[in-house]
């Protein structure tokens, strides 16, 4: 088994340990003793789902690898869904009683959750969406929109999953504006950050790139990349792409020094249809909302509207609170659990997993040496990806095959598809 040292951190105020339950040898009290062996064997019974699935009449074991597409989801977070439904359910924000008030309460909660966990400076700052998708493009329909012309440049990568390409081609369409692509460094397997130099300039109003490549499994040195971009063009604006890190290591949004950063919830041991867009305070209120509707308004006469600052503006109609009240207690469940905890079990089971890989002839596994996350995309020489991944289903085991939203960065390398095993802190070496 992989051997971590961990150590249990104080929990958020007003959580109930109870009502969180992370099973920690069996001792969910302030004295459990430090951790000293895979996190996997403390949190595998949260998860339901791993007990495994039937296949016909027998049950066979589920091994689960493919966290970078959605994360399994702990019984805490199904059971606070579960709460909101049966005892708080009502709309927020709109009505004075109890019910709604309470309801209200758990949903901004969650916010502020959300503004702890990356340390953001203010929970105004924290616009929930449906995911990473709708964050990226409420960012390219306001703030780019309203910005980009005719002459202007985006800088992106083509190392990026398609949600933080196709928006700003769509838009690039419609408004002229130029975008230009970095490429990968074939000796590192990581990307070129030469090349991504070379194309900042002063016409670079934009930049958009992941903070963890979702098939290169690689870390992005954003700070000093956010260097390169401030010195070639101080004004342009930083769109970062945190949805393979939020999950996995500890994120400041502060310390990173982007403008905005955007994830997706069901990465990170809460539910899907709900994500979030971190954005500079300013910024935000700068920019014009992205649906009209009630909530995000000020005034409504007949002759027009005015709107709330954010992140009200950005929330049009009813939001999706149980979701955020699930995305909530993820955020709870990770903290008891610990980021730099998690970050490190995951970073030693990803190299295990890698130099594992590497002994199978006939395989290239795609990104760098070192420096990875818990994936491994790969190629074999004769299986395709499509078969490996109905094989090994057979056997309970599951994997991710094709593109993973990145048809560019698979052209780029000279392959069609890939297979994926993507990891999380339930996993084991076995």
């Amino acid at each position: 088994m992989l051997a971590c040292e961990a150590f249990v951190p104080g929990l958020p105020t007003g959580v109930s340990r109870s009502l969180l339950g992370v099973t920690l040898n069996g001792d969910t009290s302030s004295s459990a003793p430090s951790l000293t062996s895979d996190l996997a064997v403390r949190t595998r019974g949260d998860f339901p789902i791993l007990n495994g699935r039937k296949l016909g009449e027998k049950k066979i074991p589920l091994v689960y690898l493919d966290s970078a597409a959605t994360s399994q989801k702990p019984q805490q977070v199904i059971d606070r869904i579960t709460h909101y439904y049966q005892q708080l359910n009502a709309n927020v924000h709109r009505g004075a009683h109890t019910l709604s008030r309470e309801a209200t309460a758990a949903y901004e909660d969650a916010r502020e959750k959300v503004r702890a966990f990356v340390q953001a400076p203010s929970r105004e700052e924290i616009v929930f969406t449906s995911g990473a998708t709708e964050a990226i493009n409420l960012i390219v329909q306001t703030y780019g929109r309203e910005n980009l012309k005719t002459g202007d440049e985006v800088v992106l990568t083509v190392v990026e999953h398609h949600a933080n390409l196709v928006p700003w081609q769509m838009l690039a369409k419609e408004k002229g504006f130029t975008i230009k692509y970095a490429k990968v460094n074939r000796d590192t397997g990581a990307l070129d950050l030469e090349h991504f130099a070379s194309l900042l300039s002063s016409k670079t109003k934009m930049v958009g790139f992941q903070h963890v490549s979702n098939v290169l499994a690689a870390i992005n040195p954003v700070e000093e990349m956010v260097e390169m971009v401030r010195t070639a063009s101080p004004t342009a604006k930083i769109v970062l792409d945190a949805c393979q890190s939020v999950p996995h290591m500890p994120v400041n949004v502060q310390k990173l020094g982007v403008d905005f950063l955007v994830a997706s919830g069901h990465k990170m041991c809460a539910p899907t249809g709900i994500g979030f867009l971190w954005g500079k305070l300013d910024l935000l209120n700068s920019m014009p909302p992205y649906q009209g509707g009630g909530e995000m308004i000020d005034e409504v006469t007949l002759e027009g509207s005015t709107f709330q600052p954010s992140p009200a503006r950005f929330e049009a109609g009813t939001p999706a609170i149980a979701q955020a009240v699930g995305l909530g207690a993820a955020i709870d469940y990770l903290n008891v659990i610990g980021m730099e905890n998690i970050e490190k079990c995951e970073m030693e089971l990803g190299q295990y997993l890698y130099d594992r890989l590497s002994e199978v002839p006939g395989i290239t596994i795609i990104g760098p040496k070192s420096n990875r996350v818990g994936l491994a995309a790969f190629h074999h020489e004769s299986i395709h990806p499509s078969d490996l991944s109905s094989f090994l289903d057979m056997d309970g085991v599951a994997i991710r095959a094709g593109h993973h939203c990145c048809q560019p960065l698979h052209t780029e390398l000279g392959f069609s598809h890939s297979a994926r095993a993507s990891l999380a802190f339930y996993n084991t070496r076995e």
